[in-house]
């Protein structure tokens, strides 16, 4: 049975603290566009916390329970972080596949988006493409999902940390389907202002929708494989990382429809990997631990 006050205040807490920050770079819109990026950055990296905030104060004060039950104290299965890390950037790779497989980009390999970008730089960059390339690819597979995890959490803590398990007396597949069409609607102030789906920006509201609920269902399985919100969120941190890597090579191309993981073409990789979880019986997830781990054993594996 659900129990619906700690819901209901998880939510007015994740929506409540980060649409209003999602919302605050349109207050610089007359601004330097140096000013505009950079507020949009700060604002929005501190609303992906407002999940998290969410879910501290929806456990231990209305819920009133203990903040271990987050599991934050807990890691789960080591092998799981691989698939976090190593996933994201397949997904992003495939995304750019099937972008130029359905003719909407073709292969950049001359790296045109990256030398107009060098281009515009005052006095110029005496660096070739190349570099800059090969220097992208590798800080994306290495540190920035280390970074990135740290504002991954914000957001993990909340819909998979605690939504996800508040959800399961649904059954999984319910809990999986809901929680992910949430963190999509969550999306939306942002996705109207042109971010992900930017020539689509009202239809792009559904699409991240759809987005969310594909790689909620990937997400989630990483939590329900591990029951701690940290695979997820490193997931979360290379998604945030890699994602954008076809922008290197491809051209010319709309966001909208290819390109990325959340665009329409990259679903098709999310699709056939949630069919490869079913089928082979990885997801709904069997064996489930539901107490969380005794304050003795913290960050152990399981």
């Amino acid at each position: 049975m659900l129990d619906r006050k700690p819901l209901i205040v998880f939510l007015s807490i994740a929506f409540g603290v980060s649409w209003p920050l999602f919302v605050l770079p349109l207050a610089f819109r007359g601004a330097a566009p140096e000013t505009q990026q950079v507020a949009a950055l700060a604002a929005w990296s501190l609303a992906m916390w407002g999940p998290g905030l969410g879910a501290l104060i929806a456990t231990r004060v209305t819920a009133k329970k203990s903040l271990r039950s987050l599991n934050l104290g807990r890691l789960g299965q080591k092998r799981m972080y691989l698939w976090a890390w190593l996933l994201p950037p397949a997904l992003a790779l495939a995304a750019g596949v099937f972008t130029m497989v359905f003719g909407l980009a073709r292969l950049d390999l001359g790296f045109g988006v990256i030398k107009q970008s060098l281009a515009s730089i005052p006095g110029g960059l005496p660096v070739p493409a190349w570099v800059v390339v090969l220097a992208q690819i590798g800080l994306s597979l290495t540190l920035a999902p280390l970074f990135n995890t740290i504002f991954g959490m914000g957001e993990e803590l909340g819909w998979r940390g605690f939504l996800l398990p508040q959800l399961l007396p649904l059954g999984q597949w319910k809990a999986i389907l809901l929680s992910g069409a949430i963190w999509g609607i969550w999306h939306a102030p942002v996705i109207l202002q042109g971010h992900n789906f930017p020539s689509a920006p009202v239809l792009g509201t559904l699409m991240m929708v759809v987005a969310c609920v594909l790689l909620g269902a990937i997400f989630s399985w990483l939590y329900l494989r591990t029951r701690s919100p940290w695979a997820p969120a490193l997931a979360h941190g290379a998604l945030n990382a890699t994602a954008g890597l076809s922008i290197l090579f491809l051209t010319p191309f709309d966001l909208t429809w290819g390109g990325t993981p959340v665009s329409p073409l990259g679903w098709i990789g999310m699709l056939l990997f949630v069919a490869w979880l079913i089928v082979t019986r990885r997801l709904p997830v069997h064996d489930l631990v539901e107490s969380p781990v005794p304050a003795s054993e913290p960050m152990a594996a399981a």
